[in-house]
C-alpha cells in the first residue's frame, strides 16, 4: 500500500468501506446506510484513491478484500467505533444514539419489539434498531451490537450471558391432538431448506425420519400459524407455543429438547452506556419474565 494519501482522507468514505465489507453487496449496504448504489461505489473509489491502494474486488457473490483492504480494516473498525462513541456520549450520563439489536424472529417479534419501544421512550435521545434472524450475526464485523441468540457464542471477543434455558414441545390444533391420541402417526410444520441444519430441525429429523412434513416455514411464529389452521405438529419454544391461540401441547414418543438463550455484547460495547442501557435491560426483562421462557412440562398420569 502507498505510504502516503494521495488525497485527504474523508471520514464518510471509511464509513461506505466498512459497511460494504459488512454487508458484502452494493445494495445491502446501500439499503443499511439509507444511500443509492452509486453512492456506495463512489465512497469506496474516494478511499481507493486517499489510500492509493485498491481496497476490494468485485466477485460474482458480492465483494471481497484484497490484502490492502484486509490491512486497513481493522483500523477502519477502530475508527467506526471511535466515532459512534463521540456521537453517543453525554456529559449528563444520558445514552445517545444508536443502538442495534438482533434476535429470532419468534422473540424479536412476539416478546421484544414493545419493550424496546418503550425503552426509547424512557431515554429520548437512545435510538434501537431491532432486526429479526435466526443467521449468527457477526458483532465482531460490528452488524450488530447486541444479540440474544440460541446457543452458546462462537464469536471471538464477545461477552456472553445466560439469560434463559427456553424449553420446546410438540404444538398442534385439537384436532390433531385428538388424531395423535387416536394413535395417528404424526405429520410435521417444521423449518424450510435454508434453515434445515439449525438444532431443533435436525433434531426432528433425526427422531422423526420417516414421519412426512406437511408445511415449511422461515420461523417459529410461520410454524406456530401454520399448525394453528391444521397443517401438523410443530416443534415450537414453548414460550411461542403457550401463546399461540388454537395451539395445544402434546406429547409424542420423544421428548424435544431444551436450548439455551444467550445475550451477546461486543467486549468494548459494556464500556459504552447506550449498549450497557439497552443490555442491563434485557437482562433485567429476560429474569422477570423467566416463567414465560422456563417452563414446567405438563405432568403424565400414569
Amino acid at each position: 500500500m502507498a505510504d502516503h494519501f494521495r488525497t485527504l482522507l474523508d471520514w464518510e468514505d471509511v464509513r461506505v468501506f466498512v459497511a460494504l465489507v459488512r454487508y458484502g453487496s452494493l445494495s445491502a449496504a446501500a439499503r443499511a446506510l439509507t444511500v443509492t448504489h452509486a453512492t456506495i461505489s463512489r465512497r469506496v473509489q474516494s478511499l481507493e484513491k486517499s489510500l492509493g491502494a485498491k481496497l476490494v474486488e468485485r466477485r460474482p457473490n458480492g465483494y471481497v478484500l484484497t490484502p490492502a483492504g484486509t490491512e486497513i480494516l481493522s483500523v477502519a473498525r477502530e475508527m467506526e467505533v471511535s466515532a459512534s462513541k463521540l456521537m453517543r456520549g453525554g456529559a449528563d450520563d444520558t445514552p445517545r444514539g444508536l443502538v442495534r439489536v438482533n434476535a429470532p424472529p419468534s422473540l424479536a417479534q412476539g416478546f421484544l419489539a414493545e419493550p424496546l419501544a418503550a425503552l426509547t421512550v424512557l431515554h429520548p435521545s437512545l435510538d434501537i434498531d431491532l432486526s429479526s434472524d435466526f443467521r449468527a450475526v457477526g458483532l465482531e464485523r460490528r452488524e450488530a451490537d447486541i444479540a440474544v441468540r440460541f446457543g452458546q457464542a462462537k464469536d471471538s471477543d464477545v461477552i456472553a450471558k445466560l439469560l434463559v434455558t427456553a424449553g420446546f414441545g410438540f404444538y398442534a390444533s385439537a384436532q390433531w391432538l385428538k388424531r395423535i391420541e387416536a394413535g395417528e402417526p404424526p405429520t410435521f410444520v417444521g423449518f424450510d431448506e435454508a434453515n434445515a441444519s439449525l438444532p431443533e430441525a435436525a433434531w426432528l429429523a433425526q427422531e422423526f425420519p420417516r414421519a412426512r412434513t406437511a408445511f415449511r416455514g422461515n420461523s417459529h411464529m410461520t410454524q406456530a400459524a401454520a399448525a394453528r389452521s391444521g397443517a401438523g405438529v410443530a416443534l415450537l419454544p414453548d414460550f411461542v407455543g403457550r401463546h399461540g391461540d388454537g395451539l395445544i401441547k402434546c406429547m409424542l414418543e420423544h421428548t424435544a429438547p431444551s436450548r439455551e438463550l444467550w445475550l451477546l455484547t461486543q467486549r468494548d460495547g459494556r464500556k459504552d452506556l447506550p449498549t450497557k442501557t439497552v443490555a442491563d435491560f434485557l437482562l433485567r426483562f429476560f429474569s422477570d419474565n423467566r416463567d414465560q421462557f422456563e417452563l414446567t412440562p405438563p405432568s403424565v398420569d400414569t
